[in-house]
């Protein structure tokens, strides 16, 4: 799976000029799946997004996680977006190829998988809604922005 992990103070996505999701200070994370990725691909997607350390501490550096957002436990939010152009292949030209991604009934399942079990691992959890035409608004803090692949 791919990720595009963005520290954010706030986001939000909307749906025809709805907002469907989200969050104060914490992760914009856009997420691909592909072809030979499983609900285990997805498990140890949300176990390194969980523990990964981007947030600052007292000192600024980056060593708090989402999940203890300000150092006194205090959980940020988790904005997952599912984004299927983060499997763009550009090789061949100036016209991405999309065939590096998961069939869509397979990043669904795989997209719902990872929310699902996000939701049941931290208390903050928003979405944007899976094969919809979205706006996602972001303030990236920092700004902080990392790519993420993991098999």
């Amino acid at each position: 799976m791919h990720a595009l992990i963005q520290r954010v103070s706030h986001a939000r996505v909307d749906v025809a000029g709805q907002t469907v999701g989200q969050i104060g200070p914490g992760m914009l994370v856009l997420v691909c799946a592909e072809p030979a990725d499983t609900e285990a691909t997805a498990d140890k997607l949300l176990a390194k997004l969980l523990k990964l350390r981007i947030f600052s501490d007292d000192a600024g550096k980056m060593n708090r996680s989402v999940q203890d957002l300000d150092g006194q436990g205090t959980p940020g939010g988790l904005l997952l977006v599912s984004q299927f152009t983060l499997a763009a292949d550009l090789s061949g030209g100036n016209r991405p190829s999309f065939t590096k991604g998961a069939a869509p009934d397979l990043a669904r399942q795989l997209f719902d998988a990872l929310v699902a079990k996000a939701r049941a691992s931290h208390p903050q959890v928003e979405t944007g809604r899976f094969a919809t035409e979205m706006a996602v608004h972001l303030v990236n803090d920092g700004p902080v922005t990392i790519p993420m692949r993991v098999v």
